[in-house]
């Protein structure tokens, strides 16, 4: 049987008449109203799903009421959990409310109501993002490509070590760190997260064949 978006009404009237709503359908462009004595009405708009056309029909109702709440079935499996994750996440932000309904049972739940939304800023997030501003050298990427490949600040140093081994031969971890201006040289030759670099002899590394490649693909990668 073909699930409807009239099926989702049932279990979210019965839910708000149980918080001392009068509840009713289709009252003028909203899908679901509910009002309690005086205070302003509840807006909730009915979808089988998360679209973008969702969300901006619940920003229009916010010219209406402040109470605007989204309601969509309840899916299965780790891909809805995320969209529902990141949907929440929107909603706050958009001051708007999320349920779902599980039409097996009836089931509807709050994951956030409407209002004001000021997110904290994470103070270690944004060290983290301006240390690697400040340590990648040039502009190496393309925005908005995935992040295979991606050139990070890491890799950037790790491209000055390859070049290094690659033009001088078999190296001191510690001759390496000085002459490229790496003081990490010798860790991320030993940790070798791009499988660029063997250990000849203690403290002595080499460049792989392919460490010897990456460095004939890396052009401008180092910003030079």
């Amino acid at each position: 049987m073909t699930t409807r978006e009239t099926d989702l009404y049932p279990p979210v009237k019965t839910f708000l008449e149980g918080q001392g709503y009068v509840v009713k359908s289709e009252v003028g462009a909203a899908d679901v109203v509910a009002v309690r004595g005086g205070e302003p009405p509840v807006i909730v708009e009915l979808k089988l799903g998360f679209s973008l056309a969702l969300v901006h029909q619940c920003i229009a109702r916010l010219g209406v009421s402040d109470d605007v709440y989204m309601a969509v079935e309840r899916g299965k499996g780790k891909r809805f959990l995320k969209a529902t994750k990141d949907m929440t996440r929107l909603c706050r932000r958009l001051g708007l409310g999320l349920l779902t309904v599980r039409l097996s049972d009836g089931l509807v739940q709050v994951h956030c109501d409407p209002g004001p939304y000021a997110p904290r800023k994470n103070a270690k997030r944004r060290g983290r993002l301006l240390k690697e501003f400040a340590a990648r050298q040039g502009d190496p990427n393309d925005g908005g490509q995935t992040r295979v490949g991606l050139i990070t600040a890491y890799r950037q140093d790790a491209l000055k070590l390859a070049l290094f081994l690659y033009e001088v031969g078999a190296s001191k971890g510690a001759d390496v760190a000085r002459e490229t201006g790496v003081p990490r040289a010798t860790t991320m030759m030993r940790d070798d997260h791009y499988g660029w670099f063997e250990k000849v002899e203690k403290g002595v590394y080499g460049l792989t064949p392919k460490g010897a490649e990456a460095v004939d693909r890396s052009g401008d990668v180092l910003g030079t």
